[in-house]
């Protein structure tokens, strides 16, 4: 056996290599070397679908997509544009309150909009049925993705928006 430090990775943690960890080990670093990170930056509103078109083609093999922001960041706003791009026809707007909401595309593709705000803990998410909506197949946007952290798969893309000013740089890491 011999230990291995993976902390520079950015996971933080040691792990000890056996014969049986090490493929484990191996597929956890090459699955991190392949992450994507880029960063756009959004001056007004009527870049907002460019930037939206950028998203799409950057998380087009992810299926749960994250946002993570502040109150007021343009979340809903940034998922409104992505919608759009992606053809939803509904009205699309924040489930605050009823935690999702169900989109169709034109082309017949399902879109579940997430909102956890106002839950308190994961076994709400898990009351929803959230695994039902995650493991579906189709995309899912989460809003306040910080409330369910051991609810979200390796797999899922992370879209932060940076509101500290009227632009506002939306970094995704896929």
């Amino acid at each position: 056996m011999k230990w291995l430090d993976i902390g520079t990775l950015g996971i933080g943690y040691q792990a000890i290599v056996t014969r049986h960890s090490s493929f484990v080990i191996n597929s956890i670093i090459l699955f991190l070397q392949t992450m994507l990170q880029e960063t756009l930056t959004c001056k007004s509103i009527v870049e907002l679908d460019d930037v939206a078109g950028q998203i799409i083609d950057l998380i087009k093999n992810h299926k749960v997509i994250a946002f993570y922001g502040p109150m007021g960041a343009g979340k809903t706003t940034l998922i409104k544009a992505i919608c759009k791009k992606l053809g939803v026809t509904d009205t699309v707007s924040s489930p605050t309150f009823s935690i999702i909401n169900e989109y169709i595309t034109s082309g017949n593709e399902v879109i579940y909009h997430f909102d956890f705000y106002r839950i308190n803990s994961e076994e709400e998410a898990m009351d929803i049925g959230y695994e039902n909506y995650f493991f579906s197949g189709n995309r899912c946007f989460i809003e306040w993705p910080e409330k369910i952290p051991n609810l979200l798969s390796l797999q899922h893309a992370k879209i932060t928006i940076d509101s500290k000013s009227e632009i506002r740089h939306i970094t995704i890491e896929v």
